[in-house]
């Protein structure tokens, strides 16, 4: 016979020590970012690569998108932000001004691609700051398996617990 842990539930056993692998990882890509940054800072010059270099409109190049997998767990994924020209607030108009006939005005041109953010610090950027940006989009990819592993291990858990009830309840003499 059959004990209630047999049958089509699964629980993940071998997540713990994938998430500890991931993890560690992890912290690999954050702190050669960070070391990348400040080799770029050390290159360029502290005033050169800072807060003052930021454009005053900024986009996310990247975005973390949620799924619905098996069982009803969520999955997250980092996807490419989706392509959209900025919405206009305000008149189109600096003022009122006579115009000799009906024109048209010019529709501003939007861009196709994000602008990448390492254009803002020159033309000319240091092959570390690239590699600072390598790095952490690295990290925030594994930011979200991580993510993706802990709502497993959740699951893994709650699903376990929902089982040692029932055996406990199937023992003879239970009360």
């Amino acid at each position: 016979m059959g004990t209630p842990l047999d049958g089509g539930s699964r629980v993940p056993i071998g997540c713990p020590a994938k998430l500890r692998r991931v993890t560690r990882k992890k912290v690999a890509p954050d702190l050669e970012g960070w070391l990348s940054l400040a080799k770029a800072r050390y290159a360029m010059g502290a005033k050169s690569v800072g807060p003052l270099q930021y454009a005053s409109h900024m986009e996310p190049q990247v975005c973390l998108h949620a799924s619905e997998a098996q069982e009803g767990l969520q999955k997250f994924k980092v996807v490419r932000a989706g392509v959209h020209a900025p919405e206009e607030v305000g008149p189109r108009e600096a003022g009122l001004r006579r115009r000799k006939g009906p024109t048209k005005t010019p529709e501003p041109e939007s861009s196709e691609a994000p602008q990448d953010p390492l254009n803002w610090f020159g033309i000319l950027v240091p092959h570390s700051l690239r590699q600072a940006q390598a790095s952490f989009r690295d990290g925030l990819q594994l930011a979200a398996d991580i993510a993706s592993l802990q709502n497993r291990i959740d699951w893994g858990r709650s699903q376990l617990r929902g089982l040692q009830e029932k055996l406990k309840q199937l023992e003879p003499g239970a009360a």
